[in-house]
């Protein structure tokens, strides 16, 4: 596909799909609830098809028309064929942690997924499971694995790298273990689960861990059931970033994004992008389990920042493209404490340095991070998508800066999170007009 350099400003207001995050757990707390949940604001892509197909084969009613589905709760009755996870480890990951407790008793589930799947570690969530009376049919380290229904106990999880994913699979296995689960682990990763757990009725508790500077402890108590009840489904902010990258980008631009989430633990990308120096203003527009409002982007001088450790854990998704901004920005930008990276949907370090690098820019890749020049000149150039949709995505804001067209050698998998993002690109280059 090819990638063109910006020609004007890009200008306009647009909303994006729904926050894929959000959706999953929406979509598998709906089939665990009592009740009836109604969910608005789904996404299209493929990650948040993925879960829906699996709960449907699990027995789930999950009916859809567009972006609303009404999910009928009930026992999750595995099948004895594989259930197909496509390309989405929160799907797999999440449905670990569902099926080690809420499937039917001694029933069994296999779990599969693509090449890109089966090739990430799925020990982090399936040890803990583990511990806590799941069991599990030859090496559960990667897919195919297979998980058998049956009672959990709670128990204290220590987890040393901050994961939305496994914290989320280990408290909705707490939901049917009996008594407390709690899981420790450095603070900083997405609170959808929490969020959405205490609007279906289930208390969580949270707070700061006593001697463990910068460690949080979230705890269920089990056995517990969700109810059903309506649930809206924000705006992605992870793929807004790209579109307000965009922005912060070209000259003259002015890129507003309506219906976003504004969870705090979704922002930090917004922080970095002020830090950079581009012009944003977020103003809050709502508040039901996730908070919502509207983001506003212009440019500003860019220069380059550090990106420590800490920092890391709320722009997971976000640090391919901030690291196209930091290509171009003035001075150095360093990048560390991002080795979660490394088991994307690709080595997203070595992707990103692969793109910068076929682009002109200056950038050395190290074990959890990058060192990038800043400064550069990007050049039209052939580039690879290594089969990941940030990466992908990119390379098409990269691509707008650069002297001459690019080409990509896949664009296919914009599809898992943002369908529609070339498509939006295109009419914020007209000004917004359809």
């Amino acid at each position: 596909m090819k990638l063109l350099p910006a020609d004007g400003p890009l200008r306009g207001r647009v909303r994006v799909p729904g926050d894929k995050s959000v959706a999953h757990r929406a979509l598998i707390f709906g089939a665990l609830a009592e009740g009836i949940t109604e969910i608005s604001g789904l996404p299209a892509g493929a990650d948040v098809a993925s879960t829906e197909r699996v709960l449907r084969a699990l027995g789930v009613a999950v009916d859809r028309d567009g972006s609303r589905a009404r999910v009928r709760g009930g026992r999750l009755d595995p099948p004895a064929s594989p259930l197909d996870c496509g390309n989405s480890g929160t799907t797999a990951r999440l449905l670990l942690g569902a099926l080690a407790g809420h499937a039917a008793p001694g029933r069994t589930a296999r779990l599969d997924g693509d090449a890109s799947l089966r090739r990430r570690p799925m020990g982090r969530v399936t040890g803990p499971l583990a511990r806590m009376g799941a069991r599990f049919e030859g090496p559960a380290e990667r897919l195919p694995l297979a998980v058998r229904g049956g009672p959990l106990r709670g128990v204290v999880h220590e987890v040393p790298v901050a994961s939305a994913q496994v914290r989320g699979a280990l408290l909705i296995a707490g939901l049917a273990a009996g008594g407390r689960t709690e899981v420790r682990q450095p603070r900083g990763c997405r609170d959808h689960t929490e969020r959405l757990f205490r609007a279906m009725g289930v208390p969580v508790e949270a707070r700061p861990l006593p001697g463990r500077p910068g460690w949080e402890a979230v705890a269920v108590a089990g056995p517990a059931r969700l109810r059903g009840r309506p649930l809206a489904v924000p705006g992605d902010p992870s793929s807004a970033a790209f579109l307000l990258a965009a922005a912060a980008l070209v000259p003259g631009s002015e890129v507003t994004v309506e219906g976003v989430s504004l969870n705090p633990t979704r922002t930090g990308f917004l922080a970095v992008l002020r830090a950079m120096g581009a012009r944003v203003e977020a103003r809050p527009g709502g508040e039901a389990a996730e908070p919502t409002g509207t983001v506003r982007v212009r440019p500003g001088r860019l220069r380059g920042v550090d990106i420590p450790p800490e920092a890391v854990p709320g722009l997971v998704d976000e640090l391919p493209v901030l690291a196209v901004l930091a290509a171009v920005a003035e001075g150095p930008t360093r990048i560390r404490g991002a080795a979660e990276l490394r088991v994307k949907e690709s080595d997203r370090l070595a992707a990103v340095a692969d793109l910068l690098g076929a682009l002109g820019a200056r950038v050395v890749e190290r074990p959890d991070g990058l060192d990038i020049a800043g400064g550069a000149r990007l050049r039209g150039a052939a580039l690879r998508g290594h089969g990941d949709h940030r990466v992908v995505l990119s390379a098409a804001v990269a691509a707008l800066a650069a002297r001459g067209a690019s080409r990509i050698d896949d664009a296919a998998p914009a599809a898992v999170s943002f369908p529609e993002f070339f498509a939006v690109l295109d009419r914020l280059r007209r000004g917004g007009k359809p």
